[in-house]
């Protein structure tokens, strides 16, 4: 009965007939839904279901792309998953060498109720190893983020939600050095480029880091502002997130172990951080052998997540460093470093609800103790996220394919 028709009875009618309809109404917590986690190994999509109030994960399917996962993006709208591939880079040839390769594309997945995954349409090739892919506002583009030669490129998406033509920009943008990172402002008028540089060499000085800041106007970029503090020396700005309220960007700093907060607006971002903290819990920076990687906020908008990853010759610290958010300033303030159960934590991602936290340890490494050796392979680590945003290690499952690398995990809803 409709609310309308329940104001013309009278007044204890009324009452009574309003409670039975929110009795029998669903309510959020009990409206079936589905909670996917999708694992890039090498080149196979592994498709996990995620019991959230279990906490525990259960692999269901896969999928083989032509070349290594990069990244994926997913829909909102519609249950699609847009994964970006390539054999090229370190993590393809194994050397730990960048190389360009020679294949690179976008395909577009149909998620199923139960998580699988269905090819919608052709793939899409891209110009070169794409590093980062999302999705604008009304979800009809694609922006993708290349790495070497530094780029970005926007594609259309079909109406069936398959992968269109790149949109022919009329003008030349300045991508910077090794663009890592690029996602839309919550208006749609604006699109942030993090792009990393280059630490300095024994045979090659240091390549800056920048924020870059376009215009965007349906699939259109242009030329607006280049943040780069003291030139973009010792600025490897690598990934960004956005609080879902208030006018603030969360951006890690990666050989720096900062985590930077920027205030932004409709049409970009201010130019002088208003917080930069270390992401460690001795406070250092610039440590040898330890960079961030990911961050993110939580659904609430009371805390912010970073990883850290070390590497085993230094006595890493693989955590995931968790801040608490100033609501009235955009401070953080770090109050937990969790260790992640595993080595180099590239990726993690949160449930929708904010309850479950999920590592994607990139790396399957050896490590020595006395006169025995253990293999740690690279794993999922699942923590629970406690009221104060604290995190719970609760069970880690192993996914090593040989030595190929986790290279990226993510969590996507499943709508009934």
């Amino acid at each position: 009965m409709s609310p309308t028709r329940i104001a013309r009875l009278g007044r204890g009618t009324a009452i009574a007939l309003a409670s039975l309809v929110t009795m029998l109404a669903p309510s959020a917590a009990t409206v079936p839904s589905r909670t996917a986690l999708y694992a890039g190994m090498g080149e196979e999509l592994i498709a996990f279901g995620l019991d959230v109030e279990g906490a525990t994960l259960s692999r269901q399917s896969s999928v083989m792309l032509p070349g290594f996962v990069q990244e994926a993006w997913a829909s909102a709208r519609a249950p699609t998953l847009y994964v970006a591939w390539s054999n090229g880079g370190a993590s393809y040839n194994g050397s730990g060498v960048e190389s360009r390769g020679d294949r690179h594309g976008i395909t577009a997945f149909r998620i199923d109720a139960d998580g699988a995954l269905h090819q919608q349409g052709p793939l899409a090739a891209l110009r070169a190893r794409p590093i980062h892919i999302t999705g604008d506002g009304p979800e009809r583009h694609l922006l993708v983020a290349y790495n070497d030669p530094s780029g970005l490129s926007v594609h259309a998406i079909n109406a069936d939600g398959s992968v269109g033509g790149e949109v022919s920009q009329r003008t030349p943008i300045d991508p910077g050095v090794y663009a890592h990172q690029v996602r839309v402002l919550p208006s749609n008028r604006a699109v942030v480029v993090a792009t990393r540089g280059n630490e300095p060499t024994a045979s090659s000085r240091e390549d800056p880091g920048a924020l870059k800041v376009f215009r965007y106007n349906a699939g259109m970029l242009s030329n607006e502002i280049s943040i780069a503090p003291q030139n973009g020396v010792g600025y490897r700005a690598r990934h960004l997130d956005f609080h879902p309220t208030c006018p603030w960007m969360f951006l890690s700093l990666e050989s720096q172990n900062q985590l930077q907060v920027y205030r932004r607006t409709d049409e970009g971002l201010e130019p002088t951080p208003l917080f930069s903290v270390s992401t460690l819990a001795d406070g250092a920076k610039n440590t040898q052998g330890q960079t961030t990687s990911t961050v993110h906020v939580h659904p609430n908008g009371q805390f912010v997540y970073v990883g850290n990853r070390g590497t085993p010759s230094i006595g890493p610290r693989n955590e995931i460093a968790v801040f608490r958010i100033n609501q009235a300033t955009g401070e953080p303030t770090l109050i937990q470093n969790a260790d992640t159960r595993g080595f180099t934590p590239r990726t993690f991602a949160l449930d929708a609800s904010g309850r479950l936290l999920v590592v994607g340890n990139q790396s399957t490494v050896t490590v020595r103790e006395g006169n025995t050796t253990t293999e740690v392979a690279a794993n999922l680590a699942v923590f629970r996220i406690a009221s104060d945003g604290t995190l719970t290690f609760v069970q880690r499952h192993d996914i090593a394919v040989g030595r190929k690398p986790l290279w990226w995990m993510g969590i996507v809803a499943i709508q009934p």
